[in-house]
Protein backbone atom coordinates (compact mmCIF):
# COMPACT_ATOMS: atom_id res chain seq x y z
CA UNK A 1 0.00 0.00 0.00
CA UNK A 2 1.36 3.47 -1.00
CA UNK A 3 1.37 5.80 1.67
CA UNK A 4 2.00 8.70 -0.46
CA UNK A 5 -0.27 7.95 -3.16
CA UNK A 6 -3.28 7.25 -0.27
CA UNK A 7 -2.29 10.19 1.30
CA UNK A 8 -2.88 12.38 -2.03
CA UNK A 9 -6.29 10.91 -2.67
CA UNK A 10 -7.19 11.03 0.64
CA UNK A 11 -6.36 15.04 0.49
CA UNK A 12 -8.27 15.71 -2.66
CA UNK A 13 -10.80 16.34 -0.31
CA UNK A 14 -9.03 18.61 1.67
CA UNK A 15 -7.02 22.06 0.43
CA UNK A 16 -6.53 25.57 1.08
CA UNK A 17 -7.33 27.65 -1.82
CA UNK A 18 -5.91 31.35 -3.09
CA UNK A 19 -7.94 34.07 -3.71
CA UNK A 20 -9.28 33.62 -7.78
CA UNK A 21 -8.76 35.67 -10.32
CA UNK A 22 -11.47 35.87 -13.46
CA UNK A 23 -12.93 32.04 -13.84
CA UNK A 24 -13.24 30.38 -17.03
CA UNK A 25 -16.19 28.78 -18.23
CA UNK A 26 -14.91 25.30 -17.40
CA UNK A 27 -13.13 26.68 -13.74
CA UNK A 28 -17.03 28.43 -13.36
CA UNK A 29 -18.99 25.16 -14.18
CA UNK A 30 -16.43 23.07 -11.20
CA UNK A 31 -17.19 25.61 -8.77
CA UNK A 32 -20.24 25.50 -8.56
CA UNK A 33 -21.07 21.72 -8.38
CA UNK A 34 -18.23 21.51 -5.43
CA UNK A 35 -19.44 24.41 -3.60
CA UNK A 36 -22.61 22.06 -2.96
CA UNK A 37 -21.08 20.07 -0.88
CA UNK A 38 -20.41 20.60 3.11
CA UNK A 39 -19.73 17.24 3.99
CA UNK A 40 -19.63 14.15 1.46
CA UNK A 41 -19.63 10.28 2.79
CA UNK A 42 -19.42 7.04 0.48
CA UNK A 43 -18.02 3.80 0.09
CA UNK A 44 -14.87 3.44 -2.21
CA UNK A 45 -13.41 0.51 -4.53
CA UNK A 46 -9.59 1.78 -6.00
CA UNK A 47 -7.95 0.03 -8.91
CA UNK A 48 -4.44 0.98 -9.55
CA UNK A 49 -2.57 0.01 -12.26
CA UNK A 50 1.05 1.09 -14.09
CA UNK A 51 2.25 2.76 -17.05
CA UNK A 52 1.49 -0.77 -19.22
CA UNK A 53 -2.46 -0.87 -17.79
CA UNK A 54 -1.55 -3.80 -15.64
CA UNK A 55 -3.51 -4.22 -12.47
CA UNK A 56 -1.56 -3.58 -9.26
CA UNK A 57 -3.63 -3.54 -6.57
CA UNK A 58 -6.89 -3.29 -5.76
CA UNK A 59 -8.85 -1.70 -2.26
CA UNK A 60 -12.18 -0.80 -0.58
CA UNK A 61 -13.18 1.34 2.28
CA UNK A 62 -15.05 4.50 2.98
CA UNK A 63 -14.63 8.01 3.26
CA UNK A 64 -15.83 10.89 5.05
CA UNK A 65 -15.32 15.22 4.33
CA UNK A 66 -15.74 18.09 6.01
CA UNK A 67 -15.34 22.04 5.12
CA UNK A 68 -12.39 23.57 7.26
CA UNK A 69 -10.18 21.00 6.33
CA UNK A 70 -11.31 17.49 7.71
CA UNK A 71 -11.13 13.86 6.27
CA UNK A 72 -11.37 10.32 7.36
CA UNK A 73 -10.49 7.67 5.04
CA UNK A 74 -10.49 4.03 5.47
CA UNK A 75 -8.64 1.43 3.61
CA UNK A 76 -10.25 -2.27 4.45
CA UNK A 77 -8.21 -5.34 4.69
CA UNK A 78 -5.84 -7.08 3.82
CA UNK A 79 -4.26 -3.69 2.87
CA UNK A 80 -5.70 -2.22 5.91
CA UNK A 81 -4.73 1.96 6.36
CA UNK A 82 -6.39 4.31 8.38
CA UNK A 83 -6.13 8.38 7.30
CA UNK A 84 -7.60 11.95 8.84
CA UNK A 85 -6.70 15.20 8.89
CA UNK A 86 -7.90 18.04 11.19
CA UNK A 87 -6.97 20.58 8.48
CA UNK A 88 -3.53 21.16 10.59
CA UNK A 89 -2.07 17.46 10.84
CA UNK A 90 -2.49 14.70 8.46
CA UNK A 91 -2.35 10.92 10.94
CA UNK A 92 -1.88 7.85 8.93
CA UNK A 93 -2.23 4.24 10.79
CA UNK A 94 -0.74 1.20 9.62
CA UNK A 95 -2.54 -1.46 12.12
CA UNK A 96 -0.03 -4.09 10.18
CA UNK A 97 3.28 -2.35 10.61
CA UNK A 98 1.90 -1.21 14.25
CA UNK A 99 2.69 2.53 13.24
CA UNK A 100 1.17 5.71 12.62
CA UNK A 101 2.81 8.64 11.03
CA UNK A 102 1.95 12.45 11.49
CA UNK A 103 2.68 15.00 9.30
CA UNK A 104 1.99 18.30 8.74
CA UNK A 105 -0.71 20.23 6.14
CA UNK A 106 2.24 21.73 4.32
CA UNK A 107 1.25 23.62 0.96
CA UNK A 108 2.63 20.54 -0.81
CA UNK A 109 -0.32 18.83 0.71
CA UNK A 110 -2.50 21.96 0.36
CA UNK A 111 -2.05 22.39 -3.05
CA UNK A 112 -2.61 18.55 -3.92
CA UNK A 113 -5.69 17.75 -6.62
CA UNK A 114 -9.28 19.21 -6.19
CA UNK A 115 -9.55 22.10 -3.90
CA UNK A 116 -12.60 19.63 -3.38
CA UNK A 117 -15.01 18.63 -0.72
CA UNK A 118 -13.79 20.07 2.59
CA UNK A 119 -11.88 23.48 1.57
CA UNK A 120 -12.07 26.58 -0.31
CA UNK A 121 -13.04 26.14 -3.78
CA UNK A 122 -12.48 29.57 -5.35
CA UNK A 123 -9.01 29.25 -6.31
CA UNK A 124 -9.08 26.12 -9.08
CA UNK A 125 -7.90 28.42 -11.46
CA UNK A 126 -4.83 29.98 -10.11
CA UNK A 127 -3.84 26.52 -8.90
CA UNK A 128 -4.54 24.20 -11.93
CA UNK A 129 -5.62 24.27 -15.66
CA UNK A 130 -9.20 22.61 -15.86
CA UNK A 131 -10.69 21.16 -19.09
CA UNK A 132 -14.00 19.97 -19.09
CA UNK A 133 -14.27 16.66 -21.15
CA UNK A 134 -17.53 16.08 -22.96
CA UNK A 135 -18.41 19.46 -23.16
CA UNK A 136 -23.09 19.35 -22.96
CA UNK A 137 -23.06 16.24 -21.18
CA UNK A 138 -25.37 16.03 -18.54
CA UNK A 139 -22.67 14.25 -16.34
CA UNK A 140 -19.65 16.01 -17.79
CA UNK A 141 -15.68 14.79 -16.94
CA UNK A 142 -13.11 17.82 -15.30
CA UNK A 143 -9.75 16.93 -15.94
CA UNK A 144 -7.24 19.20 -13.52
CA UNK A 145 -3.58 19.34 -14.31
CA UNK A 146 -1.69 21.34 -11.53
CA UNK A 147 0.48 24.46 -12.46
CA UNK A 148 3.17 23.73 -9.87
CA UNK A 149 5.84 21.24 -11.72
CA UNK A 150 6.29 19.93 -8.31
CA UNK A 151 2.72 18.69 -7.89
CA UNK A 152 2.50 15.58 -6.08
CA UNK A 153 0.02 14.52 -9.43
CA UNK A 154 -0.18 15.28 -12.80
CA UNK A 155 -3.73 14.90 -13.77
CA UNK A 156 -6.70 14.45 -11.65
CA UNK A 157 -9.77 13.95 -13.60
CA UNK A 158 -13.54 14.21 -11.59
CA UNK A 159 -16.41 12.21 -12.84
CA UNK A 160 -20.00 13.88 -12.05
CA UNK A 161 -23.45 11.59 -12.05
CA UNK A 162 -26.53 13.25 -11.58
CA UNK A 163 -26.20 14.53 -8.13
CA UNK A 164 -22.70 14.40 -7.42
CA UNK A 165 -19.28 13.35 -7.56
CA UNK A 166 -18.76 9.32 -8.61
CA UNK A 167 -15.29 8.81 -10.07
CA UNK A 168 -11.53 9.87 -9.83
CA UNK A 169 -8.71 9.43 -12.25
CA UNK A 170 -5.47 10.58 -10.44
CA UNK A 171 -2.50 10.04 -12.50
CA UNK A 172 1.04 10.18 -10.84
CA UNK A 173 4.81 11.04 -12.06
CA UNK A 174 5.20 7.60 -12.01
CA UNK A 175 2.93 6.37 -14.85
CA UNK A 176 0.82 4.83 -12.61
CA UNK A 177 -3.06 5.52 -12.51
CA UNK A 178 -5.63 5.30 -9.74
CA UNK A 179 -9.36 4.96 -10.22
CA UNK A 180 -11.92 5.55 -7.63
CA UNK A 181 -15.41 4.81 -8.02
CA UNK A 182 -17.85 5.81 -4.83
CA UNK A 183 -21.28 4.30 -4.00
CA UNK A 184 -23.54 4.50 -1.18
CA UNK A 185 -23.15 8.25 -1.33
CA UNK A 186 -24.79 10.59 0.89
CA UNK A 187 -24.14 14.73 1.07
CA UNK A 188 -24.68 17.61 3.52
CA UNK A 189 -25.71 15.40 6.47
CA UNK A 190 -23.84 15.69 9.69
CA UNK A 191 -20.62 13.97 10.86
CA UNK A 192 -19.33 14.14 14.27
CA UNK A 193 -16.69 16.13 14.74
CA UNK A 194 -14.44 12.96 16.21
CA UNK A 195 -14.87 11.04 13.17
CA UNK A 196 -11.76 13.00 12.01
CA UNK A 197 -9.87 12.03 15.12
CA UNK A 198 -7.87 8.34 14.81
CA UNK A 199 -8.11 5.95 17.54
CA UNK A 200 -5.23 3.28 18.03
CA UNK A 201 -3.44 1.26 20.65
CA UNK A 202 -0.93 3.31 23.26
CA UNK A 203 1.53 0.61 22.12
CA UNK A 204 2.41 1.86 18.59
CA UNK A 205 4.80 3.75 17.02
CA UNK A 206 4.16 7.39 16.84
CA UNK A 207 6.48 8.93 14.05
CA UNK A 208 5.53 12.70 13.72
CA UNK A 209 7.27 13.77 9.99
CA UNK A 210 8.07 17.53 9.45
CA UNK A 211 7.76 16.83 5.54
CA UNK A 212 4.94 15.70 3.14
CA UNK A 213 4.85 12.44 2.08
Amino acid sequence: MSIKRNVVLAVCFSSAAVVCAQETSEVSALTERLQNYETFKADFNQVVTDSEGRIVQESSGDLRAKRDGLFYWHVEPPLEQYIAADGEEVEVYDPDLQQVTIYPMDEKLTATPALLLSGDVDGLQDAYDVTRIDKGAANPEFRLEPKDPDSLFLSLTLVFGDKALEEMRLKDSLGQSSVLQFSNIVINEPIAQDVFELEYPSSVDVIRNQAAP
